[in-house]
């Protein structure tokens, strides 16, 4: 079986994503969650990984980190079901999910993860609503494009909405001000999600 080694379910949005693709692709795994910034940590993380991070995903002797490459590393064992199956809408999904995965800076550290709870007095700077608004407009252009294919942003579900989860959280957690209908219809289809409301009780549970 494979194993997934996460951090805090309340703060660790790079092993939220790869938590969301396995669950929502039905792939049977084990979890194993460790206090992210405590000497627990930095004692057991070696155990999985040199670089020291989470997630980490455990198959047989291979050892995979980083959100991306694990959610790739899913994705061939589901045989590609995990993108989407037209060339263009697939390479459109990478486009958007590799964006996420280096950029988007200030809102991350302005704004970092929080899966429960709520704190709405964090200002973002210019560049934080820059980034703000630059998510909505992939937001926007998915719904736009592919809003008849299914209620994700490319129809069906695939690794680029995972990409985006923790945002989700971000917007609701900090309360985001002046969210488009688009964007705020997209947040309910995230919060209304079975796995991601699994996740959240989990986090309840941490506190």
């Amino acid at each position: 079986m494979l194993t997934l080694v996460i951090g805090n379910k309340d703060l660790s949005s790079w092993s939220l994503r790869p938590w969301l693709v396995l669950r929502h692709y039905g792939l049977p795994f084990r979890e194993i969650k460790l206090p992210l910034d405590t000497p627990e940590f930095f004692e057991q993380i070696v155990k999985y990984s040199s670089a020291r991070r989470v997630p980490v995903l455990i198959d047989g002797e291979a050892h995979i980190w980083d959100s991306l490459a694990i959610v790739e590393y899913v994705n061939e064992k589901l045989g590609g079901r995990a993108w989407p199956a037209d060339p263009l809408l697939r390479a459109h999904a990478r486009s958007v999910s590799a964006e996420m995965h280096s950029g988007f800076m200030t809102l991350r550290q302005t704004w970092p993860m929080h899966a429960t709870g709520s704190n709405p007095h964090v200002p973002l700077s210019p560049e934080g609503r820059a980034d703000v608004a630059r998510v909505q407009a992939i937001w926007a252009d998915c719904r736009k494009k592919y809003r008849t294919l299914g209620p994700w942003l490319f129809g069906d579900f695939s690794i680029a909405d995972a990409m985006y989860a923790p945002v989700v959280l971000r917007f609701r957690h900090y309360g985001a001000k002046d969210l488009s209908a688009d964007s705020q219809a997209y947040m309910q289809q995230w919060l209304q999600d079975e796995h991601m409301r699994e996740w959240i009780a989990d986090a309840e549970q941490e506190r």
